[in-house]
């Protein structure tokens, strides 16, 4: 494994490229990262990254939006076949019906969706600036696609504003039910439980945080407290234990495990290195169509 990482760091130099991954992929993946984040570090990150070439380790909704917003930059995945079930969750014939029903109507499209919907959509949101964003939108309205779960955690904050949910789902996360929770909480009494959005309102309902995988690991870093139940995907794990070798981590029961973001492998990453295989490509017309929520996304967080 070590000749693989030094093969991997040889090939950087030569390519003239840099790798983004994901909190969810492999340890050993994150370990050859030259950047690792959740969806909004990533996607506000790669505009500013001076290697012409960007090996994105996650699924195929960031290698598009990583293009989306560097048009000029080659964009590579280890694996194409890496998705995300949830970004394609929601329907444009729904999103023009939703337009032609209501006229003061802000569609809100979380950064887990394909190019197509963003290029539908007025702005992006990721789990850790969707409530900033959307309550700075003049709308009184809010069509929120594709996940249902963070729309409506979301919502709970902005009683001012008229939701409109989509049924889409993070199969990881839909997959963790409360009584689940009580049972670890019960076994972890001392434990704090850090939960993401994506989660079900009855898991939400027990969590003692609740926030983006970028959140909940900075959370465990300033906590006092020294033991956690972490219910979000197990990929975290890795990030958890090196800021806070001291500190005990637990996962509820089941194994939330994302067998998209498992299919990046240090010798994908090696191939596309070497071959440039798996360039991601978008028709200019819908590249442009999806930079435009995504700007708008960067913008309003700052």
């Amino acid at each position: 494994m070590n000749q693989m990482k030094e093969k991997i760091q040889a090939l950087k130099r030569e390519k003239n490229a840099a790798i983004l991954a994901h909190y969810y992929v492999p340890e050993e993946v994150q370990e050859v990262a030259d950047y690792i984040g959740d969806s909004y570090y990533l996607a506000s990150l790669a505009a500013k990254i001076k290697e012409t070439t960007l090996v994105f380790c996650g699924v195929s909704f960031m290698g598009e939006s990583a293009k989306a917003l560097n048009p000029e930059k080659t964009v590579l995945m280890p694996d194409t076949g890496a998705d995300c079930p949830m970004a394609h969750m929601a329907a444009q014939d729904k999103i023009k019906m939703v337009r032609e029903m209501y006229e003061d109507v802000a569609v809100v499209c979380y950064v887990n969706s394909t190019a197509e919907l963003k290029a539908c959509s007025d702005v992006c949101v990721t789990s850790s600036n969707a409530l900033k964003i959307v309550k700075a939108l003049p709308n009184k309205r809010i069509y929120f696609i594709p996940d249902e779960n963070l729309g409506r955690y979301i919502a709970s904050f902005l009683p001012e504003k008229e939701f409109i949910f989509n049924d889409g789902f993070c199969h990881v996360h839909a997959s963790l039910g409360g009584e689940e929770v009580k049972k670890a909480k019960n076994a972890w009494p001392k434990a704090k439980i850090l939960a993401h959005p994506e989660c079900r309102p009855e898991v939400l309902k027990e969590a003692d945080y609740i926030g983006s995988t970028a959140g909940i690991i900075d959370y465990a870093a300033k906590s006092s407290e020294n033991k956690f139940i972490i219910c979000t995907e197990k990929g975290v794990m890795a990030e958890l234990k090196k800021k806070n070798p001291d500190k005990i981590f637990h996962m509820p029961g089941r194994s939330m495990c994302c067998a998209d973001m498992k299919k990046n492998t240090l010798e994908k990453l090696v191939c596309v290195l070497e071959t440039g295989e798996n360039e991601i490509h978008l028709p200019e017309k819908l590249r442009a169509a999806a930079e435009k929520p995504l700007k708008s996304m960067l913008e309003l967080a700052k």
